[in-house]
């Protein structure tokens, strides 16, 4: 039987962390949810295939390609493959990573 999963209530805060949980993983790509503690991030860095951030709960400041962008809750972006990103927890958050290899 299927399960649903609720995004938010299926990975927990951990205090001074950041958090991943990988959903789904083959070769069209990954699905992995996260969750970060009030100012933790990801320093720069790039990949080879483009990505989706949906947020999940909370706030974060991503940087793509140079320019800032908060998202909140309910709010995706799409980060082009081997465009540098970072990722900066204005408040603790949740987002859901969905890379695309195809």
């Amino acid at each position: 039987m299927v399960e649903p999963i609720v995004l938010r209530e299926y990975i927990e805060y951990s205090p001074g962390s950041v958090v991943s949980k990988t959903l789904k993983q083959n070769t069209a790509g990954t699905i992995t949810l996260f969750s970060f503690d009030a100012g933790q991030g990801l320093s720069e860095h790039s990949a080879p295939f483009d990505a989706v951030v949906l947020v999940i709960d909370g706030e974060e400041l991503f940087t793509i390609g140079g320019e800032e962008c908060s998202l909140k809750e309910g709010q995706m972006v799409i980060m082009p493959a081997n465009v540098p990103h970072a990722v900066k927890a204005l408040r603790k958050f949740k987002m859901l990573l969905t890379m695309l290899r195809a």
